[in-house]
């Protein structure tokens, strides 16, 4: 499992997924809001499924000497 989530993808991801968790709490209080836990989970690995089936990485590419 190789990390494929770049800084700024994870800075995305952690505010999204907050801002999905604050609808628990706040605004309409919906279970709805428990989805945020998905981007959050992801920011904080650093590993997305969906771009490893999609092949796709934000990650910057480590060059080998």
């Amino acid at each position: 499992m190789n990390a494929n989530v770049g800084h700024l993808d994870r800075v995305a991801r952690i505010v999204l997924g907050l801002g999905l968790l604050s609808l628990t709490v706040m605004g309409p209080q919906t279970w709805f809001g428990l989805l945020g836990l998905i981007p959050l989970a992801t920011a904080i690995m650093g590993f997305c499924p969906l771009y490893t089936v999609f092949g796709f990485s934000s990650c910057p590419v480590k060059q080998k000497a």
